[in-house]
Order: structure tokens, then C-alpha cells, then sequence
């Protein structure tokens, strides 16, 4: 049987019908639609053999090395995986299989998820990053719920996925604590607790993000270059693999293979600009697969909106000259989310400009 065509209103047909890149590739589509097509130098990586980001073993997180080992990886890579994290296994395989669930809906009730349908601005299905903005589409369809409260989440999340992705987000706040106290106290920062918790952690988002197989995989991408706007993201990739993280000396970039039951973190742009400049949100990107639908679930943890964020004293303390402005945190999302990923571009924004 001979291919369908693509379809000749491809915006229609993936965002306002939900049918999302998941419906183009289940078309059985021999080429890529040049909507996707990525300019060469967004799709041609040198990727760095033999070199990966450093794997920690959180059992024993109180211990003097493990704690330096972390803010190493914050400082060096922006980047590092983690194992005996203490989020049960079952959680995370629970909240894959959410997300496989919710994108096996018809798209007549994804769609009720979309910017157009959806009946709160905390919960949004769509495709792409940004399509308004963007010269080229990203191979990826995306469902992004904002936590407000329990109660709001009951009563507007989508209940094919809620459940798993509420009880994710519950059984990683002990860890987002650990790992956040371990970094302010290098930071001469003391303990987070009710006076300084919402600047950190104030606001939380999770994304369930389907990646479905893609013709061409080549010539596109699944997310292009970026760094999140997060203080930190906690990220659970499935076991297909296709993440890239720019390495250290910006020569090219390093593959985050999966780990069984490992959870990836990185560093936010929010606390690069935080810790002045000290701990790193690097610059990562998603490829295409031509073979396999993968699945990625990052939770992101946020300031709240109403933040304003800047250099900490404790860090400007010893007479460190500031390197970023204070900027209020729902601008500094805003000015991300209003136009196409384009690297490490938002942080400039932050900048304080030296004359």
C-alpha cells in the first residue's frame, strides 16, 4: 500500500487537530516534510567518542566526597546522572508508561490539551517548542502541566497520566532538597527552608515528552540547542538513548547514554545566574531516531514567576563582582519561550554588560 501524502495543511493537521508529529509518523511518511528540515549546522554534531558525564551514586548523599563530587559535576559539566536516588523504580516506570499512555489517546481528546482548548494555561499539549518562532520544527510532541496544587492537578490534569506524573513529582522532592542543600552549602548558603524554599523550588513544571519515529531522522531534530530556564532539572530518559550535552571546552558534543533506573540532572539557567556564574546550565539537544519512539519525562524546578533573580549575596560576599542583573523570573521565561531554541542565548539576556 503506497504511503499517505503528507498532509497538505501540516499545521492543521499536527497542532490543531492533535494529531501531533505521532500522527505524521504513524503515516508511514517515506521523507521528512521540509518543514522539519533543520539548517546543516543544527543537524551536523561532532560528538566527542569516549567522554560522558559523571554518573553518582546518591546512597550515602551526606558524605563528604559525594557532596563534592556533585558540585564538581555542577561546576565542570552542568550535568551528571544519578543512581540510588531514592525515587522508586516502579515510580519512574509507572510515569513512562503514562506517557506512552496519554499519546496513545485519539487525537480528539489530546486535543482538548492544546492553547486553543485547553481550559487552564497550566496544562498544554502541543508540538514542536516554539512554531511560531521557529524557522524549522523540532520531531516532538510534548504535554506540559504546571503544578499549582494537588487539587487544581486533580481537577484539570489529564487523567490518563496524572496519577504517575503527581506521585513522580511527590517522590522526587526529598532528592530536589538534597541535591539543592548540597549545592547552596558550597555557595556559603545555609539550608533551604521556608525563607528562601520558593526562590529555589517555588514552582514546579513536569513535561511528558513523546519523540516518535521520524523519516529522515537526520536532517532534523527532536530539541535543538538550549539550556533550561530551570534552577534545576530532573530528568528521567528512557532507554533509547539521543541526548547530547556540549562538552566542557565547547568542542563538540557528549552522548548521555541511559543507566537503568538513573535519573539525569542539570544545571538551570536560573541558578548559573544565582551562583554567578559558578555552576554551569550547558547547552544540550535531542536527536531524531529513525527506529524507535523514545519518551522523556524531565520535571522542572523553578523560582516562582514572581522571583527576582540575581547573583546571591553570600556569593557576591567576598567582593565578587556581580555578572548578571536582577531579572524577574516570569520576563526571563517569557523572553525563552517567545522565540526558537537558540543556545545559550537567553543567559545573555541576564548579562550585566561590561563596559
Amino acid at each position: 500500500m503506497a504511503p499517505t501524502l503528507i498532509p497538505s495543511d501540516l499545521t492543521e493537521f499536527v497542532m490543531l487537530q492533535g494529531n501531533g508529529v505521532k500522527g505524521l509518523s504513524e503515516m508511514g511518511l517515506k521523507s521528512l516534510p521540509s518543514q522539519y528540515v533543520q539548517p546543516l549546522e543544527e543537524r551536523v554534531i561532532n560528538v566527542v567518542p569516549q567522554e560522558s558525564i559523571p554518573i553518582i551514586d546518591m546512597s550515602n548523599w551526606d558524605d563528604p566526597k559525594v557532596q563534592d563530587a556533585i558540585c564538581d559535576a555542577a561546576e565542570k559539566w552542568g550535568f551528571f546522572q544519578i543512581i540510588n536516588h531514592g525515587v522508586p523504580l516502579e515510580v519512574l516506570d509507572s510515569v513512562k508508561d503514562a506517557t506512552y499512555r496519554f499519546y496513545g489517546l485519539p487525537p480528539k481528546e489530546k486535543v482538548k490539551y492544546t492553547k486553543e482548548n485547553s481550559s487552564t494555561k497550566h496544562v498544554r499539549y502541543g508540538s514542536s517548542f516554539s512554531p511560531e518562532a521557529e524557522k524549522a520544527l523540532e520531531w516532538k510532541d510534548y504535554l506540559s502541566l504546571f503544578y499549582v496544587s494537588e487539587d487544581e492537578a486533580a481537577a484539570t490534569w489529564p487523567p490518563a497520566c496524572r496519577n504517575e506524573a503527581l506521585e513522580y513529582m511527590k517522590r522526587s522532592e526529598i532528592l530536589i532538597k538534597q541535591l539543592l542543600n548540597v549545592l547552596m552549602k558550597r555557595l556559603n548558603v545555609s539550608e533551604i527552608d521556608e525563607t528562601n524554599e520558593s526562590l529555589f523550588m517555588g514552582s514546579k513544571r513536569i513535561n511528558l515528552n513523546y519523540y516518535p519515529v521520524c523519516p529522515n531522522h537526520d536532517l532534523t531534530v527532536a530539541i535543538g540547542r538550549h539550556s533550561d530556564v530551570s534552577t534545576l532539572t530532573v530528568l528521567l530518559q528512557d532507554e533509547t538513548g539521543g541526548l547530547y550535552v556540549r562538552a566542557p571546552n565547547h568542542h563538540g558534543w557528549i552522548h548521555v547514554p541511559p543507566v537503568s533506573g538513573a535519573i539525569v540532572i542539570n544545571i538551570g539557567d536560573a541558578l548559573q545566574v544565582m551562583s554567578n556564574g559558578r555552576y554551569k546550565s550547558i547547552e544540550h539537544r535531542v536527536s531524531a531516531n529513525g527506529s524507535k519512539t523514545r519518551v522523556s519525562v524531565p520535571i522542572f524546578v523553578n523560582p516562582r514567576p514572581s522571583d527576582v533573580i540575581g547573583p546571591l549575596p553570600q556569593v557576591l560576599a567576598s567582593g565578587e563582582k556581580a555578572l548578571y542583573k536582577n531579572v524577574l523570573y516570569s520576563d526571563y521565561v517569557k523572553h525563552f519561550f517567545r522565540k526558537a531554541h537558540d543556545g545559550k542565548l537567553t543567559v545573555e539576556y541576564a548579562k550585566i554588560c561590561q563596559v
